[in-house]
């Protein structure tokens, strides 16, 4: 019996780079591709004890030093204020105060405010009152709205804020059910910055705010990128689930983007 040897050698099969262009092995998650390094977080209740966020000082510390490992570098403070939490910049100076004294960490703080869009912001306007700014020159006002209804007199208030000389930053915009495709170009055009919230795009909110938020980043109408983070258990979520090499890179530009 006649016998047939074959070289296989030539059509050895490489597993490695069989999975480097394989369809599944297109995706990452934040935590894994990199783009936290150096990165800015510009919404967060992290600030212990003052809203419906992070409760303790303790809870608080472990987060930032989970912060430390990802690599982020800035993380923005935004405590709500509103009719239901009514906090004063005094107070959450005061707060933050101790948080700075007690964290010894290299991720940079900075303290701002997220506002609802309300009777008590629209009074803290009329009377000039002393606001907690967001960015590198203070010159945006982190606001928020009811996800299911605008607000009486959105428009006017927006123009308020900016006749004030800020830009009104509006914190995850893909979460508004009454806003459509339309009315965020509107309000874009008109100076309003949209923040997004990372938790969407892992769907996080549900399926429509997720196609919400990807049509939002695929038309460039974000500015920058939050967690949002409300409690340590959120954290792994927020940066562990699967995005294309496309949408990261859209993300990146965000959480490395200053205003």
């Amino acid at each position: 019996m006649q016998v047939f040897a074959f070289n296989l050698s030539p059509f050895r099969f490489n597993l490695s780079a069989y999975l480097t262009v394989w369809p599944f092995n297109k995706k990452t998650t934040i935590a894994a591709s990199g783009i936290l390094a150096g990165a800015a977080d510009h919404h967060s209740h992290i600030l212990p004890g003052v809203d419906d966020g992070v409760e303790t000082m303790n809870e608080a510390l472990r987060i930032l030093a989970t912060y430390e490992t990802l690599g982020i570098k800035e993380l923005w403070l935004t405590p709500h204020i509103m009719e239901d939490i009514p906090n004063t910049p005094e107070k959450l100076m005061e707060c933050f105060a101790r948080l700075k004294a007690a964290y010894t960490g290299t991720v940079e703080l900075h303290l701002a405010a997220e506002y609802m869009i309300d009777n008590n912001l629209r009074k803290l306007l009329n009377d000039n009152k002393a606001l907690l700014p967001i960015g590198t020159a203070s010159k945006h006002i982190l606001v928020e709205t009811s996800y299911y209804n605008a607000p009486i007199r959105m428009n006017e208030t927006l123009q308020q804020i900016k006749s004030m000389g800020y830009f009104p930053l509006l914190a995850h915009p893909e979460r508004y059910i009454y806003l459509d495709n339309d009315e965020y170009l509107k309000l874009h055009n008109e100076g309003v910055k949209f923040q997004l919230n990372l938790a969407s795009l892992a769907g996080g909110y549900g399926t429509t705010v997720k196609k919400r938020a990807l049509w939002l980043l695929s038309n460039g109408l974000y500015s920058v990128a939050g967690s949002d983070l409300h409690c340590e258990e959120a954290v792994e979520f927020i940066t562990k689930f699967n995005l294309d090499k496309q949408t990261i890179e859209q993300v990146e530009r965000l959480l490395h983007n200053s205003i």
